[in-house]
């Protein structure tokens, strides 16, 4: 069999924020094929269970557990399987952790060899990443690109200053194309920085872990910053806005209480400490004064009484990633409350792509948008563009265009771009409701 694996080899390598990670070689007949393991700073807590070895090294983040599980019995389990049953490689891993989130194994470790599985298919096919996934989903039109959330002010775990939203997302819903998308994104971006320097001096335009700029502003400055930027570029009528609220991590604990001054040292300002109730008015005034088309993670993980109300209450996406954790059985629960209507996509929330596709299809079949989601913790890798392809996802963030492990993803989609050519689709202001499978 052409497609057959004939080795798998682990070893450590190190993601963009000098932390180690896992990174897997596949052999078959058609050569080796490598894939790298992301990882995230503000984590849900149902996610699959990323195995760190401890102790001093590498302040307790090392992975050779993990390698020395890929390198042993994963290896053992997939060797001489066939490359392209992306599901049954899968099956097979799961099978051997036996747990409900990966904590026996490690979810890198799985993913690691999932990941590395699916370029092994698409080689053996000799086809493109992007069309292996949709065959391996089932998908009959992958050719919808994304459209990108070009996170351009980074604040909460995800930056040094004050500012306790996580992103702020750019999104060129009136490009005409993919391309003239990323035009206005990496122009926009530009002119936030002047606008930035203008205002704070140029200590301000230093970047936090996904590329944005960190500047010491509030919510509704970093948004009034972002339209201006947009005027300036030339793009105010092509640019829509969104935020990644990353809640839980400033939920109090035992209250219904969220510390939007979490990050400051000292007591907390009482200002700054909103009631659910008060936080769903805080998103309604900031829709009614921006251009908001999605909020992500507005609410904790466990709080779903609020994530109900401002799905109610509003009529833009709501996403769901803390809360959602790409894992099915949180997505139903969330179906069934109408808690939100868009799934954040991050393959090693869950560790294999056949559960991904699973998350995908499950959403897509119950109305939802799904947006493509790289994590703050990255590699080179850029999987994940050829996934939004793949799964017509429509949407798929990947940080600002700046820094090496953010452009990597965002070139690969200006390559699929290039290779759809006029067959490809570029769903503007309909991101949420992209063609997939019944």
């Amino acid at each position: 069999m052409m497609s057959a694996i004939t080795g798998v080899h682990a070893r450590e390598i190190i993601d963009s924020r000098g932390n180690p990670t896992v990174e897997v070689d596949m052999t078959t007949a058609q050569g080796t094929f490598t894939a790298s393991v992301p990882s995230g700073a503000s984590t849900g807590i149902y996610e699959a269970h990323e195995l760190r070895d401890g102790g001093k090294r590498y302040l307790g983040k090392g992975c050779m557990q993990a390698v020395e599980n890929v390198n042993t019995v994963l290896a053992d389990a997939v060797m001489g399987m066939d490359s392209a049953d992306q599901r049954a490689i899968d099956d097979v891993m799961l099978k051997l952790d036996g747990t409900h989130n990966k904590a026996n194994l490690g979810a890198n470790a799985i993913l690691g060899i999932s990941l590395a599985a699916s370029k092994a298919g698409a080689g053996a096919q000799g086809i493109p990443l992007w069309k292996h996934y949709a065959e391996v989903a089932g998908n009959p039109i992958p050719e919808t690109m994304p459209v990108p959330c070009f996170n351009v002010i980074n604040g909460g775990d995800h930056a040094g200053n004050a500012l306790a939203f996580q992103e702020f997302f750019v999104i060129p819903t009136g490009a005409s194309s993919f391309a003239e998308s990323m035009e206005i994104g990496c122009e926009t971006f530009h002119a936030l920085k002047s606008v930035i320097k203008a205002k704070f001096g140029g200590d301000a335009t230093l970047i936090g872990d996904e590329g944005g700029f960190a500047p010491p502003c509030d919510v509704e400055s970093g948004l009034d910053m972002i339209m201006e930027a947009a005027e300036k570029a030339g793009y105010l009528d092509k640019i829509s806005v969104g935020l990644d609220v990353a809640s839980s991590e400033f939920k109090v604990d035992g209250k219904d209480q969220y510390d939007l001054d979490f990050k400051s040292p000292g007591a907390t300002d009482p200002s700054m400490l909103l009631s659910g109730d008060e936080m769903v008015a805080f998103y309604q005034k900031l829709i009614a004064a921006y251009p908001i088309v999605t909020i992500e993670d507005p609410f904790d993980q466990d709080d779903w009484d609020n994530w109900d109300k401002i799905t109610a209450a509003t009529d833009i996406q709501i996403v769901g990633d803390d809360l959602t954790v790409t894992n099915p059985t949180k997505i139903q629960e969330a179906i069934d409350r109408k808690s939100c209507n868009c799934l954040l996509l991050k393959v090693n929330q869950i560790g294999t792509i056949s559960e991904s596709i699973d998350a995908v299809k499950l959403s897509k079949q119950n109305g939802w948008g799904v947006m493509t989601s790289h994590r703050s913790g990255e590699t080179e890798d850029n999987y994940i563009a050829d996934l939004a392809v793949g799964l017509g996802t429509g949407q798929i963030k990947t940080g600002a265009p700046c820094r090496g492990e953010r452009t990597a993803k965002y070139n690969q989609l200006l390559r699929i771009d290039a290779q759809l050519g006029a067959s490809a689709i570029y769903p503007g202001s309909n991101f949420r409701k992209t063609a997939w499978m019944a």
